[in-house]
């Protein structure tokens, strides 16, 4: 596969990832998360399409450097954070008391995460 195809489909599944999160504020992204966490938790997971993507990378290109492993390394922290704010949902505490303030989250930090984990990829393959 070429590195063009490669590259947009990464963007397409962050993309992806970023528009069913969306929210105006940080309240509303964590309750995003938690209305399918709730359902399940496999969907959940499955929803996190990009962070499984990045093990095909991985592996795919052979590349367990340091641009490579960083972007890994962020999706699983990204994830492991989640994961623990949607356990103290799940076992009745408040939003507010986990996450004290609501902060609003414009497009630009919305998608965010769509230039910077495929430039990430770019400068991991070394074509930056």
């Amino acid at each position: 596969m070429d590195i063009i195809s490669l590259l947009l489909i990464f963007i397409a599944l962050e993309f992806f990832e970023s528009t069913w999160q969306k929210s105006d504020t940080l309240y509303g992204f964590v309750n995003n998360n938690f209305t399918f966490f709730k359902k399940n938790i496999f969907i959940y997971f499955i929803l996190h399409l990009s962070f499984f993507y990045t093990i095909f990378l991985f592996f795919y290109f052979n590349n367990f450097g340091f641009w490579m492993s960083s972007i890994f390394i962020l999706k699983f922290i990204d994830i492991c954070l989640k994961l623990s704010i949607m356990k103290k949902l799940s076992k009745g505490m408040s939003i507010e008391e986990i996450i004290p303030m609501n902060i609003n989250m414009s497009p630009v930090f919305r998608y965010f995460n769509i230039v910077v984990y495929p430039l990430t990829f770019l400068f991991a393959i070394k074509l930056i």
